[in-house]
């Protein structure tokens, strides 16, 4: 099925819903992995919005890329809770580990490292969501384990 084909039978589910821009996008990055630039003016004209608007959502939220990401997604948390509990020195291992920056996925394409600021696990500080998972009390070498593995 072709970019256009898929954006069209996504919109077309979602089309009697109210306001399913957001679904729409959801959808259509977890068919395709990411949403391509393409994706944008194809949502538009079949959803009868402006490219702004559509182009607005998806570089709005984090959740959204326009990339792949890699097989283990690993966000680590850069809140105060959790700076205070080591999470840049963390975040600084994992990259050399990982020979990669925050934003980027390995040359394998098997992790990519992101950041987020608060995943409400302060308590376990330093945390991670990984693949969608939480982790607390994390040290470099778990977070690599438990990438390593989701990854595979």
């Amino acid at each position: 099925m072709d970019l256009p084909d898929v954006v069209r039978s996504v919109v077309d589910a979602h089309r009697h819903e109210r306001g399913p821009l957001l679904v729409v996008l959801q959808e259509i990055q977890e068919r395709l992995g990411c949403l391509d630039p393409e994706v944008v003016p194809l949502v538009a004209a079949e959803m009868n919005l402006s490219r702004a608007d559509v182009h607005g959502v998806a570089t709005f939220y984090r959740d959204f890329h326009s990339e792949p990401h890699g097989r283990a997604l690993v966000r680590i948390c850069r809140s105060e809770a959790c700076k205070s509990m080591g999470a840049e020195d963390l975040v600084a291992q994992v990259e050399t580990a990982l020979a990669v920056k925050t934003g980027e996925t390995s040359p394998d394409g098997s992790v990519t490292l992101d950041q987020v600021f608060c995943l409400g696990n302060c308590a376990l500080s330093p945390a991670a969501q990984i693949n969608g998972r939480l982790h607390g009390r994390l040290t470099p070498d778990r977070v690599l384990a438990i990438a390593r593995r989701d990854a595979s």
